[in-house]
């Protein structure tokens, strides 16, 4: 009976095995695993390891959790300033959750195409609103923020996350190019010669300003100049009546003095021509000033 058993046991143990195989399932590092019964998902695994399911009703399908890249083919815009523009941009994001996208989607290349529809739309949405100009200037970072964030909002009900945003070109048509960076040139020289315009205006302005204050108070130097000279003038008027009335002699002989030293002093280009028994020499003639 031992042996007729034999066969049986050894049946029914690969029988187990196959049930068991069939049962378990390994959830690598890279991917997120979304058990389905009868195709709609019961359950999700996100970490890496050993996992089960029923056998024969249950099936899984594996997603991609690593981040990925969303590239477009070139599209043609229309900026507000209807211009046209060649705008090559990319995406980088990740399946953060796996039930939702798969519920939404079914499966990675419907859910890439999908997003691919919606960033193709975002893209022109955002760069239609502005001009050529501030695409290919320093404005395209915030151009690249917003296209992000309404990428990112228009992608989480599919449980995606969108990692960054870039535009990687954006050019003219070759036909548009010379004439779009010509009247660019053009602008930025007008706005030039309106700011040197109304810098010069500004310089006139506060030219005039100085020289006017520096006038004032020239004008009040010199007043109090003539105050102070004129209150000098007095008080040395008032010392020579005094002297004059102390010593009329004297000072008559100090007055005449300063008259010798200022009329002959060396240097002088004036030449004075006097008599020598005349008023000015009196001095000269005699020490007691008589002729």
């Amino acid at each position: 009976m031992g042996r007729a058993a034999l066969p049986l046991i050894i049946f029914g143990a690969f029988v187990a095995f196959l049930i068991i195989s069939s049962a378990a399932f390994i959830v690598p590092e890279t991917h997120s695993a979304i058990v389905l019964r009868f195709g709609e998902p019961k359950a999700q695994y996100t970490e890496a390891g050993l996992r089960f399911k029923m056998p024969l009703a249950e099936s899984v399908t594996f997603i991609d959790r690593r981040n990925r890249e969303l590239d477009q083919e070139e599209i043609e815009i229309i900026a507000s300033d209807q211009e046209r523009l060649r705008v090559d941009a990319f995406a980088r994001y990740r399946i953060a959750d796996p039930q939702r996208f798969y519920e939404r989607a079914r499966s990675e290349e419907s859910g890439e195409s999908t997003l691919s529809s919606i960033m193709n739309q975002t893209v022109r949405r955002v760069l239609g609103e502005v001009s050529v100009e501030d695409i290919v200037s320093n404005e395209r970072s915030a151009l690249m923020l917003r296209i992000k964030e309404l990428l990112g909002e228009s992608a989480e009900p599919f449980g995606v996350e969108i990692v960054d945003v870039k535009i990687r070109r954006a050019d003219l048509p070759p036909q548009n190019s010379v004439a779009v960076f010509q009247r660019m040139v053009t602008e930025r020289n007008q706005i030039a010669a309106r700011i040197r315009a109304e810098g010069g205006e500004q310089a006139l302005q506060v030219r005039a300003q100085a020289e006017r204050e520096a006038t004032e108070i020239r004008a009040e130097a010199n007043e109090e100049s003539e105050k102070i000279r004129g209150r000098a003038d007095a008080e040395r008027n008032a010392v020579f009546a005094e002297a004059y009335g102390a010593d009329p002699e004297f000072f008559a002989f100090y007055r005449s003095l300063l008259a010798y030293e200022k009329a002959l002093r060396d240097g002088g280009d004036t030449t004075i021509l006097l008599s020598p028994d005349s008023e000015f020499f009196r001095y000269f003639n005699s020490l007691e000033g008589k002729r």
